[in-house]
């Protein structure tokens, strides 16, 4: 399959089920440790408002939250990633406050048979995600990576995502860092 192959779009708040599963699955992953603050089983108990909540707050025409995902032809959600918007002069996840309002990429999953270049799916997704960002009038979008996560950092560069320089430490007082990259409108 290459990136035609699927239909990349923002979730619909009734597909709740299909966000749960997609979380769960991403959770499961072995490197789910790097790439989440959660787990799979704090997420696995959540009642099913938790996930109607969820999909409903990124969904279609929602303007803080857009989940985006890459639907195979089978119908499968073959991966994900969301766009939370971080308000000029307001208190990011972070207790820090952006000068600017910015996007903040988060929740980036794509199943492992759907992975690598090829496929298209994690390109599709990021340059979906980018376009709802520029629409919705922001100059500026970032993610954090874990540090010892090269696969991620590798494809973030290749996308035009550059190192900030700022860090943050993992929860848990683990000691390890989570680097910012961002990328710049234009």
């Amino acid at each position: 399959m290459n990136s035609s192959s699927y239909v990349i779009r923002s979730i619909r708040s009734d597909e709740w089920p299909q966000v749960k599963e997609l979380r769960l699955d991403a959770l499961r992953d072995p490197i789910a440790h790097l790439a989440f603050l959660e787990t799979y089983e704090e997420s696995v108990t959540k009642p099913d408002g938790f996930w109607q909540d969820r999909a409903s707050g990124a969904a279609v025409g929602a303007t803080l939250r857009q989940q985006i995902v890459a639907v195979g032809e089978d119908g499968v959600w073959a991966g994900s990633v969301t766009v939370l918007v971080e308000e000029a002069g307001e208190q990011d996840a972070f207790g820090q406050v952006p000068e600017r309002s910015q996007g903040h990429l988060v929740g980036v999953y794509v199943r492992p048979e759907h992975r690598g270049s090829e496929a298209g799916v994690t390109r599709g997704l990021f340059d979906a995600a980018l376009a709802w960002s520029w629409k919705a009038g922001l100059d500026r979008v970032r993610l954090f990576v874990h540090e010892k996560n090269g696969r991620a950092e590798a494809f973030y560069r290749k996308a035009g995502f550059l190192p900030t320089g700022r860090t943050t430490p993992m929860p848990g007082d683990t000691g390890e860092l989570e680097l910012e990259f961002a990328i710049e409108r234009g």
